[in-house]
């Protein structure tokens, strides 16, 4: 299933937050960036190591103005849960979204059929609610905040300068290109 491009799925779910039980619907995400960050499970391992990463990077990501929303099969209550018991994951201050039905991970298209367990899935969502990109790994490899956070500076680069691209390896500051017939075969 083909996602960017595309507005996100309607979803409305109890999320753990701030110490809080709270209400998240795909509305809440309308006028600012947001970053899904799915992942398989609570209480596993490569996951506290990339939910405390994104921790570790999230007062920059507020500063770009991004959400973070991190979303498992786990329902709330084992997200709080987690977050007492974990010194890793209790930094987390970004909402902890319950999917215990499916339905987010399901409209994502990041369930892995038979295991009602979300793939290691990220995806970047602009203002409108349209998925800028998508990224999903296998089970034992984990992702970097480093890399989400350039990825967010270069889709937000892109949308504030229309006709501009990042290329490789892009990082804020650096050269861009202007797509045209004169660059054809330049590069």
């Amino acid at each position: 299933m083909k996602l960017v491009n595309t507005t996100i799925p309607s979803f409305s779910t109890t999320a753990f937050h701030n110490g809080s039980f709270v209400e998240v619907t795909d509305a809440d995400t309308k006028g600012h960036w947001s970053v899904f960050f799915f992942y398989p499970a609570d209480f596993t391992f490569v996951c506290p190591t990339e939910l405390g990463d994104v921790a570790d990077s999230y007062d920059e990501l507020q500063r770009l103005g991004v959400e973070v929303y991190s979303v498992s099969t786990d329902t709330h209550f084992v997200h709080k849960a987690w977050h007492d018991a974990s010194d890793t994951i209790g930094k987390i201050r970004y909402p902890m979204l319950g999917d215990a039905s499916g339905a987010i991970t399901n409209g994502f298209g990041v369930m892995r059929e038979g295991m009602g367990l979300a793939d290691r899935a990220t995806f970047l969502v602009d203002p409108d609610g349209v998925i800028q990109f998508a990224e999903v790994t296998a089970e034992g490899i984990g992702r970097n905040a480093a890399e989400l956070l350039r990825k967010v500076r270069a889709a937000q680069y892109v949308r504030e300068h229309p006709g501009e691209v990042c290329p490789a390896k892009w990082e804020e500051g650096d050269d861009t290109l202007a797509p045209s017939l004169d660059l054809v075969g330049k590069i």
